[in-house]
């Protein structure tokens, strides 16, 4: 192989990456959403909880998505055919290449919808830039995707907003945004897999997407009467991260429930 196809290989390897972990942060966003149905969690006045179990389905079946695409993309690249199910169910969990913030668990309602806040901004302005993609494919996906995710945003506002009009409560909401806040650092991690997909105009360079979230979700905040925590942290380098395969050590149970429950197919 000469250079130059040696160059196009590793740029396909990096698409292949940046698909796959794209679709690794819908999974397990959309099963930690799934897991608050039925949990008591919503207080049962109001529609918090049928309208989270509408986001946890749309996010598993954007997962669903991306993870077949990554899969072709993978079959182009290494000649060996596997489905998203076989992505899901074949991979042990380093190689699992979602955000952390994602896997930090339902401790009570405020920790849930904080965790929501905070992706489903970052998710929003993410695929709306991916429409623009030069992969077709995830560009389809991506306008799918901006049509749901604006609904997705605004249910984790709300609740943000009527947790902090109670003493008790917006005190919850301090805690579970302390927790969430040293892990949103890796949302705009810069690594090689994403500035390769960047260079080829297939990804987006993950530091242009935090002045809009940043606005956005310190706006919510200051109307919830919530603290903004420290700057966004810094974070070390992927391999330390959830996107070079590193979790806590709860993930392994989490990876099984979504595979006992097959989750991508539950739509």
């Amino acid at each position: 192989m000469n250079e130059r196809g040696a160059a196009a290989a590793a740029a396909d390897t990096a698409a292949n990456a940046y698909v796959l972990r794209l679709g690794d942060d819908a999974l397990v966003a959309g099963h930690r959403l799934a897991e608050t149905e039925g949990s008591g969690l919503w207080p049962a006045a109001h529609d918090g909880e049928t309208e989270a179990a509408r986001i946890a389905r749309g996010q598993l079946r954007l997962a669903r998505s991306l993870l077949g695409s990554a899969a072709r993309m993978e079959e182009q690249l290494t000649g060996v055919l596997r489905t998203e199910d076989d992505l899901i169910m074949g991979r042990g969990a380093d190689q699992f290449l979602n955000l952390r913030l994602l896997e930090l668990p339902n401790t009570d309602l405020a920790h849930a919808v904080v965790r929501q806040l905070l992706f489903s901004a970052y998710a929003l302005e993410l695929y709306t830039a991916l429409t623009a993609s030069a992969d077709s494919a995830l560009a389809a996906i991506a306008r799918t995707a901006v049509r749901e995710l604006p609904f997705h945003r605004d249910h984790a506002v709300r609740w943000t907003l009527r947790l902090g009009s109670g003493d008790d409560d917006r005190r919850r909401l301090d805690a579970a945004l302390s927790e969430a806040w040293p892990y949103t650092g890796e949302l705009f991690l810069s690594d090689e897999v994403s500035r390769s997909a960047a260079e080829a105009g297939i990804g987006t360079d993950p530091a242009l997407l935090r002045p809009a979230w940043e606005a956005a979700v310190e706006g919510v905040l200051r109307d919830a009467r919530v603290a903004r925590p420290d700057p966004v942290p810094p974070v070390g380098p992927v391999e330390m991260c959830g996107r070079g395969g590193v979790h806590a050590e709860a993930f392994d149970r989490t990876l099984a429930d979504i595979r006992r429950d097959r989750a991508p197919e539950g739509q």
